[in-house]
């Protein structure tokens, strides 16, 4: 199994600044919208970001798939994060996106991708929306994405932003994620982009033959997993260590 030690995740603060400033800088933007800049996601002006952050952060990581090389190449990052932070948007990071939420490193995203192993016409379900770059980037791969947010005003920005931007295969909804979404079922990828004490049973259940979940899990010390359905039931590979903010919801 190949294992590749994981620097950095959604909310993995120690790697990026103390505490004091994660708290700050989210405060701070807790109530700012992300205004998407007006270029498409095929051309702008920070292409070349974008394909140095594909060859030095990912690629050379071990990320190999060809199709989620090029997705990350294409989805501009930067139009998914605040203003102030829009500089940053390529740095092999996580970076505030308000409510106490980050965006994943672009290297978590492109590893957790490649491990959902989307086919083009795939339906997927992403749990926690965030600033919506996954979804964006499932799709691009020509998936159709159903993704839930449990925070409201992400929820409502995401959606605005992944209008603006032209991703009309991204289906979004406020809800807890726990619950997945069975009208949608089944699934043949489901990524989970914050981390539940232990795997949610309903979007086990919501997994298509063959399908395949990509899920941190642990609620101290956390492991990046992958559980794909087989004809003898769940096969469950363990990835990484990586550190997620803790997924909510899952009280109803």
């Amino acid at each position: 199994m190949r294992r590749v030690r994981v620097l950095f995740a959604i909310g993995m603060i120690g790697t990026i600044g103390t505490m004091g400033w994660f708290v700050a800088a989210t405060s701070a933007i807790a109530a700012e919208s992300v205004t998407a800049p007006s270029a498409s996601p095929a051309s702008d002006a920070r292409s070349d970001e974008r394909t140095r952050m594909v060859e030095e952060q990912i690629a050379a990581r071990g990320v190999r798939d060809p199709r989620v090389l090029a997705a990350m190449r294409r989805v501009p990052r930067h139009a998914f994060v605040p203003e102030r932070w829009r500089g940053d948007a390529y740095a092999d990071h996580p970076l505030p996106i308000g409510e106490a939420q980050t965006i994943s490193q672009p290297y978590i995203v492109a590893l957790m991708t490649e491990l959902a192993a989307v086919a083009p016409g795939a339906r997927v379900l992403e749990v926690g929306t965030g600033s919506g770059y996954q979804a964006a980037v499932l799709a691009e791969l020509g998936a159709d994405v159903y993704s839930v947010e449990i925070v409201e005003p992400l929820a409502r920005q995401a959606r605005a932003r992944l209008d603006r931007l032209g991703y009309g295969r991204v289906h979004t909804r406020h809800g807890d994620g726990y619950q997945g979404w069975l009208e949608a079922a089944p699934f043949a990828a489901i990524v989970v982009t914050a981390a539940p004490p232990a795997v949610p049973p309903a979007l086990l259940a919501q997994l298509a033959p063959g399908g395949r979940l990509v899920i941190p899990v642990g609620s101290g010390e956390q492991e990046l997993q992958v559980h794909e359905r087989t004809a003898d039931g769940i096969r469950i590979r363990r990835v990484t260590p990586v550190r997620f903010v803790p997924m909510t919801g899952g009280r109803s």
